[in-house]
């Protein structure tokens, strides 16, 4: 137990101080500022680039609770190019080949074998690893609100660790791993919390998706395939169904947007601070059911169908309620 607290604290801190020495670092440096513009949900320009901190505060106490070195490596490569990629623009595609082999190193010794033996190992992995590619980039595309982000980190590290707590596999890695993603979530959020002094810029979204991707296929691995699906369940259709539409528009998928459902009622008034809280509390609502499928899988077809409507509900209200004196106006 004094482990657990121990790579939690510190990676709490790591990513609470190491974002405030960013925060003074970027300030009034141009290249590191997000500037507004038509598509952009804040008014001011904000230093970009504290998913630096939090990736560190990722990877240093996971490396402590034995993190295989390929996530680690697949970690920093993503870093790197997402860095660059804050800097100057990188082709799309790059970016894109860059994730396939950040996905293919890990996935290239995990034993992958949900079909039981029906699929060639092969094709498994391979939609395996779309799946995780777009974990990694639908993280990215929801990372458009103050606090969001963050949010998300610490309810997704939440509910993997009560699962765990629940089924009996507490203390653990996958565990540890979880409580280091909240902790370095809630360290980041102090200062991205609306109004944001940072944002966490791809050089932080690219590699947290990615860790948010391998803490979820790893509690698929462990049995509860749907309490995976279940967790980040309004990430996930909020931008599945963004990106479809967008599709069929003939839209470029690649370009900044505000299409989301959260960014539509943005634009209609909402403040970033309530728009984070009613996703975070949907996900609390998320957790608690993709814990009750981890113990009950037999119901899990109403666990399934809870969260699709909660999830089709709060997307349905951002869409169609205006912002008002409740909601008031973003800043």
């Amino acid at each position: 137990m004094i482990f657990s607290l121990f790579i939690t604290l510190s990676a709490f801190l790591i990513a609470l101080i190491g974002t405030r020495l960013l925060i003074l670092a970027f300030r009034g440096r141009r290249m590191m500022l997000d500037l507004p513009n038509a598509r952009s949900n804040h008014q001011t320009p904000v230093p970009k680039g504290g998913g630096l901190a939090v990736v560190f505060a990722l990877i240093i106490p996971m490396l402590v609770a034995n993190i295989e070195l390929a996530i680690v490596l697949s970690v920093l490569i993503l870093a790197a190019v997402s860095l660059l990629d804050d800097l100057i623009t990188v082709p799309p595609l790059v970016r894109l080949l860059v994730q396939v082999i950040a996905v293919a190193i890990p996935l290239s010794i995990l034993p992958i074998d949900f079909s039981g033996g029906l699929l060639p190992p092969m094709v498994e992995k391979t939609l395996v690893g779309i799946m995780w590619i777009w974990c990694i980039n639908l993280f990215n595309f929801m990372d458009g609100a103050d606090g969001l982000s963050a949010v998300e980190m610490i309810s997704v590290g939440l509910g993997i660790t009560f699962i765990m707590v629940f089924a009996e596999q507490f203390p653990g890695e996958l565990a540890h791993y979880a409580m280091v993603l909240a902790a370095a979530g809630c360290g980041f959020w102090w200062w991205n919390r609306h109004p944001a002094k940072i944002f966490l810029g791809d050089v932080g979204s690219i590699p947290i998706g990615f860790i948010i991707g391998y803490l979820l296929l790893l509690t698929a691995l462990s049995g509860y395939p749907v309490a995976a699906l279940i967790l980040p369940g309004y990430y996930f259709a909020d931008a599945t169904i963004t990106i479809i539409k967008r599709l069929l528009k003939r839209e470029k998928i690649w370009q900044a947007h505000s299409s989301h459902y959260y960014q539509q009622a943005m634009r209609k008034g909402w403040k970033h601070g309530l728009v984070t809280q009613y996703i975070a509390g949907v996900n609390v609502l998320l957790g608690f059911l993709a814990v009750y499928s981890a113990l009950y899988p037999d119901l899990n077809f109403l666990f399934i169908a809870l969260a699709v409507m909660a999830v089709f509900m709060l997307m349905g209200f951002f869409r169609h309620h205006p912002g008002d004196s409740t909601t008031g106006t973003q800043k």
